[in-house]
């Protein structure tokens, strides 16, 4: 497939409603797994007037800045504006050109987009589209509304689209069917021609669908109670409530918007008790209609559930609040979460973004940005999908870290805790987590099974049945337990359980591989530019010097697992033969067990941390080494230095820590720091996935 001369392109659209912004974004992410510098370009943004008599910003720019692998600011990525268009068409292509190089002087690729078919005639638009792209050398990629459109209407449009674009000197890049509803693989088809890739990305309904928060205003209403936060959740339909609860009940589905006249508290109080149970669908809201109050009584007793599902007040009449509802449009923003990462995970399912950014010059860099690294933990994860299973299921940043990967495809989970509680608290924060198992530890088939495997294994302790029945419904030793059973390829734990609690059950019943005689940990710690490995941080406090040579050699090994190329320093306060004692004395028969017993390994020690990194003080200190200067892997001495230094480089360098992962072990488990972030959790799931697609394989 020939090459596309460009290290931009551009995304237009013969006509509104495409989902233009969701393929931009998918794009603009696929660059980022490939590029360090990424930026977004908009020729002509728009400018609405707010209620206020302010001036809203382009919320598909404002969606698209706000990628953390975008770095330039709002202000930076525009051209001009619909009036400036207007007033001086030369002159605004000048601006627009102009600005465009700006951008692209600071960066390895641009994604530009086309404007919205919101102020001109579309076969205009488009045409102006044509001619930007042209002047700006960018290759278009042509997104096109596929919604009940057939293969051959959708293969007439493309032809229509590049024939436009040839004649303007514009050049097709590939074609995208955006919304199909209707064989996608046979619109996909249709569309692709020589030397032109073509895809089609199925209907989301959810990306279309308003939120709350939208809908509060279409409406005129106000909150009157629940979490303002729960206003970005979107809202698939409507359920207006106008008639007796058990009617109602039967007409709930998942997040439902739900309309009853204020005086109907008994409608409130029931749909407020099914959104938290298991057996009901979780709505979105509910809308108060007739500015009518809700009994005081009832004010009273949802305070005291401290209830965080939004109730909303409007002041207009039942029917006028459903027509003003049923007219508002969702759209894609920056505030769109669950959107955002729904419509990344279709463009990954549905489009080869490697074929496709194989096309465009872009030389990938050699550069691995935090960025970058995380991308690859879960496209890796996402190509093998494994079972993971989470003991701390009734946690916050637990349940929100597993809406997010469930929504990305990620792993499958189970959640263990006491399903109506895990339900509720999903209720309570607006996430979704039913398509995870949501186990008891007191699971009547799995406690017993589970207990009398722990007592056969650890009947040389004294431990039997009746006693085992009591351990194993602790979530640690439960989770332990599905993992060594196959019932879950690995378990992540500790945001709210200690080290120790994570890992004993791992070491009485998973144990270490036949070659590791120590559990160790390392950090992946993401710097600007390259991902090093610090082994080991989290669980040894002073290993011997065996120990300290097999946590080299499983460092090693997990580096090189997860592409960072393994040059190993065993660091000390002393490097080669300049100092003496026994922490150093440690270090020099570590080093040389490694030597030993891994010979192909490229490793140096003892070393000093300043002449492992930087390659000037290697020259002077170790001139010869082939490591130093160049260190990928760092091995301390101990947990006191290890522990200390992670923490330092991560607060001082803005360095992103991932871990502690452990290793050694037959099967996956992970540890979590207490203080770990919904985001840390995300990435040690995606490694975790990892480690056992690379055991199962070995």
């Amino acid at each position: 497939m020939p090459r596309v001369s460009g290290r931009s392109v551009y995304v237009a659209t013969v006509e509104g409603f495409t989902g233009k912004s969701a393929v931009a974004l998918g794009l603009l992410d696929a660059l980022s797994r490939r590029v360090e510098r990424v930026a977004v370009f908009r020729p002509v943004v728009r400018t609405d007037s707010t209620s206020s008599g302010g001036i809203d910003r382009d919320y598909v720019l404002d969606l698209l800045v706000s990628h953390e692998a975008v770095q330039l600011t709002y202000d930076d990525c525009t051209g001009v504006t619909y009036d400036e268009l207007h007033a001086d068409p030369d002159a605004a292509m000048d601006r627009i050109v102009d600005r465009y190089h700006q951008v692209a002087e600071q960066c390895d690729a641009v994604v530009v987009v086309g404007s919205d078919y919101t102020d001109v005639g579309a076969p205009a638009e488009f045409a102006f589209n044509a001619r930007v792209a042209a002047n700006l050398g960018s290759p278009v990629l042509l997104v096109l509304n596929g919604n009940h459109r057939s293969p051959d209407q959708l293969r007439t449009a493309a032809d229509l689209a590049a024939a436009e674009l040839a004649a303007h000197h514009g050049s097709l890049f590939a074609v995208i069917a955006n919304r199909v509803t209707d064989a996608p693989a046979l619109c996909a088809e249709a569309l692709s021609r020589a030397g032109t890739p073509a895809y089609a990305i199925p209907e989301q309904p959810m990306l279309n669908a308003p939120s709350v928060g939208a809908l509060m205003a279409a409406c005129g209403g106000t909150l009157t109670s629940g979490d303002e936060a729960l206003l970005a959740r979107e809202v698939p339909g409507l359920v207006v409530a106008a008639m007796t609860l058990p009617h109602v009940l039967d007409h709930l589905f998942e997040g439902a918007l739900v309309v009853t006249p204020g005086d109907r508290p008994e409608i409130v109080l029931g749909v407020l008790t099914a959104h938290v149970s298991t057996s009901f669908p979780q709505v979105s809201g509910i809308v108060l209609s007739g500015g009518l109050p809700l009994p005081p009584q009832i004010q009273s007793l949802l305070a005291g559930l401290a209830v965080t599902l939004p109730i909303i007040s409007t002041d207009l009449d039942t029917h006028a609040t459903s027509t003003a509802l049923t007219n508002r449009r969702g759209r894609l923003d920056k505030d769109s979460p669950r959107k955002i990462a729904t419509a990344l995970a279709l463009f990954t399912e549905h489009v080869d973004s490697d074929a496709l950014l194989d096309r465009l010059e872009v030389a990938k860099t050699h550069a691995v940005t935090p960025l970058m690294f995380e991308h690859q933990l879960i496209d890796a994860a996402v190509a093998d999908r494994r079972h993971i299973v989470l003991p701390e299921g009734e946690e916050e940043r637990i349940l929100r870290a597993a809406d997010t990967l469930l929504r990305r495809n990620v792993v499958d989970l189970t959640l263990l805790g006491d399903p109506q509680v895990i339900q509720a608290r999903a209720a309570t924060l607006g996430v979704d987590v039913s398509s995870a198992r949501l186990l008891s530890t007191r699971d009547e088939e799995l406690h017993e099974r589970f207990a009398q495997v722990y007592a056969e294994r650890r009947a040389h302790k004294g431990i039997d049945v009746d006693a085992a029945r009591d351990i194993v419904v602790d979530v640690s030793y439960f989770g332990t337990l599905m993992v060594e059973l196959g019932l879950a390829d690995g378990m992540v734990s500790g945001a709210v359980h200690t080290t120790a609690h994570t890992i004993r059950p791992a070491l009485e019943l998973i144990r270490t591989r036949p070659d590791v005689s120590v559990v160790s940990s390392v950090f992946f710690m993401c710097l600007r530019n390259q991902v090093l490995v610090y082994g080991d941080c989290a669980v040894n406090p002073d290993p011997t010097a065996p120990q300290l040579a097999d946590i080299a050699i499983a460092s090693a090994h997990t580096a090189a697992a997860f592409g960072v190329e393994p040059r190993v320093a065993m660091l000390s306060y002393s490097t080669g033969s300049s100092g003496s004692g026994s922490d150093v004395q440690k270090v020099i028969e570590a080093t040389a067990l490694v030597k030993e017993r891994a010979p192909q390994l490229l490793v140096e020690g003892p070393i000093q941390y300043d002449a492992a990194i930087d390659a000037a003080v290697a020259r002077t200190k170790l001139p010869d080494s082939v490591v130093a200067g160049r260190a990928t892997v760092f091995v301390f001495p101990d947990l006191n230095t290890g522990n200390n230094t992670y923490k330092a480089v991560q607060r001082s360098a803005g360095a992103l820590a991932v871990g502690p992962i452990l290793q050694g072990l037959r099967k996956p488990v992970n540890d979590l720091s207490r203080g770990a972030t919904v985001r840390d959790i995300v990435n040690t799931v995606a490694i975790t996935a990892i480690q056992a697609q690379q055991q199962g394989s070995a």
